[in-house]
């Protein structure tokens, strides 16, 4: 089941992030380069450190300055997650090639790896909200509620595994077909965005 093998690979990469809990660290990605893990394992990690930049630039007395730095740094992030849900499309899209599609086969609203990236930031969120759950010094209310949150979380994710496993088990079937449109971010394009070509006059 691919839900299961990238949920656990979502949680390793979580696990490794917080024994040192630092934006800067750099990544150790512990599989090798030609397998789908490895892709899983970097769009996580991703993920993670731009969860944690999210936290930090909602510091209310964050300097002006850092705050502009980073959220420069959030963009780029944000870039470097899309080009990878396009790389794991691209593993799906080869996996599945020579798939004979059915005349009546529909399309997905969403591709397989739009759907792992659901399932990673879900893996954060239980992260989280488990830590929550967790902190003894927050009050008993507090704890409560988390934990009724997380118990949500939990069907979320039972949920989208069971949606995304059926998913690519309909387009191995040739039952569904995944069409990948690249995204097409304007704001990121110095020829696009008028601001920055305006600027480069």
């Amino acid at each position: 089941m691919f839900s299961k093998l990238a949920y656990s690979v979502f949680e390793q990469s979580i696990r490794d992030y917080h024994q040192f809990d630092n934006v800067d660290q750099p990544i150790n990605n512990p599989f090798p380069k030609d397998n789908f893990e490895h892709l899983l394992f970097l769009k996580n990690w991703i993920d993670t450190v731009q969860w944690h930049f999210e936290d930090i630039i909602r510091d209310p007395n964050i300097d002006p300055v850092a705050a502009l730095t980073l959220k420069r740094r959030i963009d780029a992030s944000n870039q470097e997650r899309t080009d990878m849900v396009e790389y794991i499309d691209s593993y799906f899209l080869e996996k599945f090639k020579s798939v004979k599609v059915k005349s009546d086969a529909k399309i997905n609203s969403e591709s397989p790896a739009w759907a792992f990236d659901r399932l990673s930031i879900l893996a954060l969120k239980i992260y989280h909200m488990q830590e929550e759950v967790n902190r003894k010094e927050a009050s008993q209310d507090h704890r409560d509620k988390c934990q009724v949150k997380l118990n949500v979380l939990l069907e979320q994710r039972s949920d989208l595994s069971t949606a995304i496993d059926d998913l690519l088990a309909a387009i191995e079937s040739g039952d569904k077909f995944m069409k990948v449109y690249k995204q097409m971010k304007m704001y990121n394009d110095d020829d696009l965005n008028p601001i920055l070509y305006q600027n480069k006059k």
